[in-house]
C-alpha cells in the first residue's frame, strides 16, 4: 500500500511539473489580455481607481492613461503566450505591478477601511491579490530556460 502511494505521489508530481509552467503563463496570458482590453474600451470596473491614480501623473489626461495601461496589460498577456518572450512579459508585468501597487499609499481611504491598513476594502484586497501574481511570475521566470549547470545545482 506505501509503494502503491508513493509511485501515485511520483506520477502526479510529474504531471503537476509538466502542466503548471503552461498554465501559469495561458492562465496570466488570458487574464492580461482580457482585463487589458477592458481599459481603452471603458469597461473595466477598475476604472475609477486607476483614474483616481494616475490623474496627478504627467503627460497626459487620465482617460489616456488608462488606454495606454490596457494596452500595455494586453502586451503582457500576448507576450506570457509565446515561452521565447515569456521573461519580457515578467519584466513588464513587475513594472506594471508597481503602479498597482500605488493606490494603496496614496488612495487609502480608498483601499482601507477607516483607513485600517489591516482591513483592506473590496478594492484594496483587488491590489494585495496581485502579491500572488508576482509570486507566480517570480516562479515562472526562474524555471524557464535554465542553464544545464545551474539544473544540476538546484
Amino acid at each position: 500500500m506505501k509503494e502503491t502511494l508513493y509511485k501515485l505521489d511520483r506520477r502526479t508530481i510529474r504531471i503537476m511539473r509538466s502542466v503548471s509552467r503552461p498554465a501559469i503563463r495561458l492562465s496570466f496570458g488570458i487574464i492580461f489580455i482580457w482585463f487589458g482590453i477592458l481599459k481603452p474600451l471603458g469597461l473595466s470596473s477598475a476604472e475609477g481607481l486607476l483614474k483616481a491614480t494616475v490623474v496627478w501623473l504627467p503627460f497626459g489626461s487620465a482617460e489616456n492613461w488608462l488606454i495606454v495601461i490596457g494596452l500595455w496589460e494586453v502586451v503582457i498577456g500576448v507576450f506570457f503566450f509565446f515561452r521565447k518572450t515569456t521573461r519580457l512579459a515578467i519584466i513588464l508585468l513587475l513594472l506594471q505591478m508597481v503602479g498597482t501597487f500605488m493606490p494603496l499609499v496614496f488612495l487609502p481611504e480608498v483601499t482601507f477601511q477607516s483607513n485600517n491598513i489591516f482591513v483592506p476594502t473590496l478594492e484594496g484586497q483587488y491590489i494585495i491579490k496581485n502579491l500572488m501574481i508576482i509570486s507566480a511570475a517570480l516562479v515562472l521566470g526562474g524555471e524557464i530556460n535554465k542553464p544545464k549547470d545551474l539544473k544540476k545545482d538546484l
